[in-house]
C-alpha cells in the first residue's frame, strides 16, 4: 500500500513526533563531523534533538567544536567520556539521554538529506501504528560527490536476512528500542543490524515502512564499510553472530554465514525428507529432455524425489524411444497427455497423480549445475510462510537468465539481471542473495503440494505465458511469500523446446494472456514491492527510471509492508 502526501515544511511542532538523532563519535575528522552536524541543523523539520556521545576521542579541538555547537543550539546535547567504550555502549548512553518518540541513528561522518526528518514524519503520520521506518541511501565521498544510490525494495524479510537493508536511514520508535534492551555489547560493527533483528521480532510487517527516497548520504573513505566491507571484517562477522542469535531466539533451524557480499542462510531440512514430485512436460523433447533428466539423476544430491514426465503428444521416434527406455527406472513415470498444449493444464493434471508432498515444476530444457539444488529449494519450500521457491538459471554461455521476476517490466514481468555475466553479484548484491520476489519463473519452481492445491494450481486460462506469474501472485494474495535462491543453479535452454511466439495465432494468444493479467492484477503490475519506483520498467538492469516515476520533493511517498 502506498500513500502520497504533500511535503509540509512548516510543521506544527506540538502535534509532531520528536526525533532524537543519536551520533556516537570516536576520533572523527573535524570537517566531516562538522558537516554531519550541519546536516541536522539544516533539516526542514525542526522538532529534533541531536545527542552526540564522544566516546573517548581525547581531542581538545573536537571537544571545543562539539561544545560550540551545543552552545549555538539548545537542541544539541553533548556527552563526553574519558575512555573509549565502543559504539554499542556509546549508543546506549545516547539512548538513555534521548527524549524523542523516535530514534534516528547517524554516523559521525555521514549526512542527512535536508528533507529526511520531514519525510519520516510524513511516513509516521500516514501509518500511525508504524514502529520502524527506513529509506533509500547513496554514498558521498570526502569531496561531496554522490554516487551508488541503493534504491531498496519495500520490506523484504529474506533480503534483510542477507543484508541489512535498514542501514541507512533507519528510524525506530524509541519505546520499541528500549523494550528490546537497546544495543547489545560485543556486536560492535553490526550493533544496528542486531538491534533491527531484535526489533522485527516484536512487531508486525505492516509496522515497517519504506520511504523510496535517498534520505541518507553514507560517507566513503578508506576505513569505511561504504568503501568496502573488507575495511571492517569484524563487522561482517558480528553480523553473522547477530543473525544466528536471531534464529536461536526464534527456534528456527537455520545458520547464517558471511559470504563476502552479504550473508547466506541455510535452513535445515526435515529429518524425514519429503518426497518431491518433479513434473516435466515435454513434446518431442529429444536430446534436451534426455540431458535434463540425466543431469537430475546423475547430479541431484537430494534423494527423495520422483520424476513425472508428461508427454504432450510426442511424435519423433528418438523421443518416443527415449521415453520407452525410462520405464525401467523406478524413480520415473511417463504420463501420456496428448491434449492441445496448455502448460497449466498439463501440470495440474500431473499434480493430481503425483505422490510427493512437494511439487517441482521443471522445464524439459533445464540442466542441473549444483548437486544440492533441490535440497536448497526444498529447505525453503518447507518453511510455513513460503509459497513458491525459484532457482538461479543460466544461459549456456554462463550469462544470467533468471534471478527473480519483477512486475511491470516490459508490461507484465521481466527477469531482472538478465545477461549478467557469471561472477557478477549485480545491483547491490541482489543477483547473489536469497530474497523475496513477487514472482519466480515456472521453469524451475518448487512449492508444497498443500499450498499448490490451496490456491487452485495454475490457471488454465493462461495456457502458455504468465501462468507462473499469476500463480505466484495468488500465493502472495493467500499470505505466502515467494523466495528466490541463488544457491540452486541450473542451465536453461529457454524456449528451445516450445519455440517462440512468432506466428499470428501465437501472438494473438499472447496478447489475450497479457490483457488477462492486466485486468486481473491492475496496479500491482506497476508497483512491485520487491522493486523500487525510482527504477526503470523499460529494462531489467536496475537502471534509473527516466522520466522519473517518483515526483521530486513535491510528493512524499510511503510504502507500507503488507499485514
Amino acid at each position: 500500500m502506498s500513500s502520497d502526501l504533500p511535503t509540509k515544511v512548516d510543521k506544527n511542532i506540538e502535534n509532531s513526533p520528536q526525533f532524537s538523532v543519536i551520533m556516537p563519535t570516536f576520533k572523527p575528522s573535524f570537517d566531516l563531523i562538522s558537516q554531519a552536524i550541519e546536516s541536522v541543523l539544516n533539516q526542514e523539520f525542526k522538532n529534533w534533538e541531536l545527542i552526540i556521545v564522544d566516546d573517548g576521542s581525547g581531542d581538545v579541538d573536537i571537544q571545543r567544536l562539539l561544545l560550540a555547537y551545543a552552545h549555538k543550539d539548545s537542541r544539541i546535547k553533548v556527552q563526553s567520556y574519558p575512555e573509549n567504550r565502543h559504539i554499542s555502549a556509546a549508543s546506549n548512553q545516547g539512548l538513555a539521554a534521548a527524549c524523542g518518540k523516535w530514534i534516528i541513528l547517524l554516523d559521525h561522518d555521514d549526512l542527512l538529506e535536508k528533507t529526511a526528518l520531514s519525510h519520516v514524519d510524513d511516513a509516521i503520520n500516514v501509518s500511525s501504528d508504524c514502529a520502524l521506518v527506513y529509506s533509500d541511501v547513496d554514498k558521498i565521498d570526502e569531496g561531496g560527490a554522490r554516487s551508488d544510490p541503493y534504491f531498496k525494495p519495500d520490506w523484504n524479510p529474506d533480503l534483510f536476512l542477507s543484508q541489512n537493508i535498514f542501514s541507512h536511514l533507519s528510524a525506530y520508535r524509541s519505546d520499541l528500542v528500549r523494550s528490546v534492551g537497546g544495543f547489545r555489547l560485543g556486536l560492535e560493527g553490526a550493533q544496528d543490524y542486531d538491534l533491527a533483528l531484535r526489533c522485527i521480532e516484536k512487531i508486525r510487517p505492516v509496522q515497517i515502512v519504506h520511504i523510496p527516497r535517498v534520505l541518507y548520504h553514507w560517507r566513503i573513505h578508506a576505513g569505511s564499510t561504504a568503501h568496502s566491507t573488507d575495511a571492517k571484517p569484524y563487522a561482517m562477522l558480528a553480523g553473522e553472530r547477530a543473525l544466528n542469535d536471531h534464529f536461536a531466539r526464534l527456534a528456527i533451524q537455520a545458520k547464517a554465514q558471511y559470504v563476502g557480499y552479504g550473508y547466506r542462510v541455510r535452513y535445515a531440512l526435515p529429518i524425514q525428507l519429503p518426497l518431491v514430485s518433479l513434473i516435466i512436460p515435454t513434446r518431442n523433447g529429444g536430446k534436451l529432455l534426455q540431458k535434463s533428466v540425466d543431469s537430475i539423476l546423475a547430479k541431484t544430491s537430494y534423494s527423495a524425489y520422483e520424476i513425472i514426465i508428461v508427454d504432450n503428444g510426442s511424435e519423433e521416434r528418438a523421443t518416443l524411444r527415449y521415453l520407452d527406455s525410462l520405464s525401467a527406472n523406478p524413480k520415473i513415470r511417463v504420463l501420456r497427455d496428448p491434449r492441445p498444449f496448455n502448460y497449466s493444464a498439463l501440470n495440474n493434471a500431473a499434480v493430481k497423480l503425483a505422490r510427493g508432498d512437494v511439487i517441482g515444476l521443471v522445464n524439459d530444457d533445464v540442466e542441473v549445475i549444483t548437486p544440492d539444488w533441490l535440497s536448497e529449494m526444498v529447505s525453503h519450500a518447507v518453511r510455513h510462510e513460503v509459497g513458491a521457491v525459484g532457482a538461479r538459471l543460466w544461459y549456456i554461455d554462463d550469462t544470467l537468465q533468471h534471478a527473480g521476476l519483477v512486475l511491470g517490466i516490459h508490461g507484465i514481468a521481466g527477469h531482472v539481471h538478465r545477461y549478467l555475466p557469471k561472477g557478477n553479484v549485480g545491483y547491490c548484491g541482489r543477483a547473489a542473495l536469497i530474497q523475496d520476489f513477487s514472482a519466480v519463473t515456472g521453469a524451475c519452481l518448487v512449492v508444497r503440494r498443500e499450498v499448490y492445491d490451496k490456491v487452485g494450481g495454475l490457471d488454465e486460462a493462461l495456457a502458455v505465458a504468465c501462468n507462473d506469474v499469476d500463480f505466484c501472485l495468488r500465493l502472495l494474495e493467500a499470505g505466502y511469500r515467494n523466495i528466490w535462491t541463488p544457491y540452486a543453479e541450473l542451465y536453461h535452454h529457454e524456449s528451445v523446446s516450445r519455440g517462440f511466439d512468432n506466428t499470428p495465432e501465437k501472438q494473438a494468444r499472447s496478447a489475450r494472456e497479457v490483457a488477462y493479467m492486466k485486468q486481473r492484477w491492475g496496479d500491482l503490475l506497476l508497483n512491485d514491492p520487491a522493486y523500487n519506483p525510482n527504477l526503470t520498467l523499460e529494462d531489467e538492469d536496475f537502471g534509473l527510471a527516466w522520466p522519473p516515476r517518483v515526483a521530486p520533493f513535491a510528493v512524499a511517498d510511503v510504502q507500507l509492508a503488507p499485514e
